[in-house]
């Protein structure tokens, strides 16, 4: 490896991820390639925000990301293991692997929003379509819980959907009814907008709890609200998509 190029890698890296030693020179290492030598190090269980050292905060800079994303995909890439050790291709492809999941779901803000809080231990509700498919093969009823806010409403829907479904079965149309839906989907669509703007605002409460270092008693509440949100994010989601069903 070239010296500018061990330098560039040098750089990608943290000054507090010296883990250990260096497999190939024995000196104080970072995480993934060796301050001294510039040797890639082998991959080791870590979670994204970890993998480009970052904090836990859901404001990321995602063009910084980008470019890190780049450089590390560059000084990881086959070519560049192409004469070393097996041993040292086997730890290239692996941090790409985990290079390639931890860019995908960072630079995603609902994804990056449901890692943190899985990484918290907080566990979304199940309200996706592949969890509505398992739970009818398994019998099993699914877990989905209806916003209190939108009780009244998805009972209404509910019915007009049943009787657009017949309607269809029935190859009759009710222009009447199909406006209602087409209404009520705009009204389901501009709520979901809305809760991404609201999502936002809780992501500056959790970065200020991180920033301070805060107890788990500062924490919750701040979780317990983008759960809440995210789970109501996906109902909305749903709704719209059975909509859009009916009306295709």
């Amino acid at each position: 490896m070239a010296v500018s190029d061990k330098l560039h890698s040098i750089q990608l890296e943290k000054p507090n991820e010296a883990t250990g030693a260096c497999w190939s020179c024995g000196d104080m290492r970072a995480a993934h390639f060796c301050k001294s030598c510039g040797s890639v190090q082998p991959a080791v269980p870590t979670d994204y925000f970890s993998f480009f050292g970052l904090p836990r905060n859901l404001n990321l800079d995602v063009a910084k990301l980008e470019r890190d994303f780049y450089q590390f995909s560059r000084k990881l890439h086959p070519d560049v293991f192409a004469s070393a050790s097996g041993k040292e291709q086997e730890w290239s492809l692996q941090k790409t692997s985990q290079l390639n999941d931890a860019y995908r779901t960072l630079k995603d803000p609902i994804a990056r929003t449901e890692y943190l809080l899985k990484l918290e231990g907080v566990h979304l509700e199940e309200q996706s379509k592949s969890a509505t498919e398992a739970a009818r093969q398994s019998g099993e009823v699914k877990k989905q819980v209806v916003p209190p806010d939108l009780l009244e409403e998805v009972f209404e829907l509910n019915m007009q959907l049943e009787e657009a479904r017949m309607n269809k079965k029935m190859g009759e149309a009710d222009e009447s009814l199909t406006r209602d839906l087409q209404q009520t989907k705009e009204k389901l669509q501009a709520k979901f907008d809305a809760l991404d703007t609201e999502l936002k605002r809780y992501w500056n409460d959790w970065d200020s709890v991180v920033a301070r270092n805060g107890s788990e008693d500062e924490r919750k509440p701040v979780r317990d609200k983008m759960l809440d949100l995210l789970n109501r994010r996906t109902y909305i989601r749903n709704l719209v998509r059975d909509v859009n069903e009916v009306l295709e």
